[in-house]
């Protein structure tokens, strides 16, 4: 395995919800690729939507990766939101219990919605 096994399309909203798109493995091989696409310059990235509908595979290099992420998020008065998780990784997550910290949205756009900060 390399770091092409993982690949990030990422925009930003016009309300400043910052998008990944992932497509691949977040494993040990890939784990800074994707800590390296929830970094801002300064360190944060108060809004943020993952969506991995076309992830493959996550151990808990990816598990530490998203933990650290919803601290970072939290601690700069945001959120970190999952969307289109699929079953494979939604396991694993349930597992850690990570799906009780971060919520978990069927579609991008459901996590978009303001009505998900309730």
């Amino acid at each position: 395995m390399s770091q092409a096994d993982l690949t990030v399309s990422q925009h930003t909203t016009t309300d400043g919800v910052h998008v990944l798109d992932l497509a691949g493995e977040i494993d040990h091989t890939t784990a800074d690729t994707f800590r390296r696409a929830l970094s801002a310059d300064d360190g944060s990235l108060p809004y943020t939507v993952l969506d991995f509908h076309a992830v493959t595979f996550m151990d808990c290099s990816g598990i530490n990766v998203l933990i650290a992420a919803n601290n970072a998020a939290r601690a700069h008065g945001g959120w970190l939101r999952l969307a289109q998780t699929p079953s494979r990784v939604l396991y694993i997550l349930h597992v850690v219990g990570l799906d009780d910290v971060s919520p978990l949205y069927a579609t991008v756009d459901d996590a978009l919605a303001p009505e998900a900060a309730a």
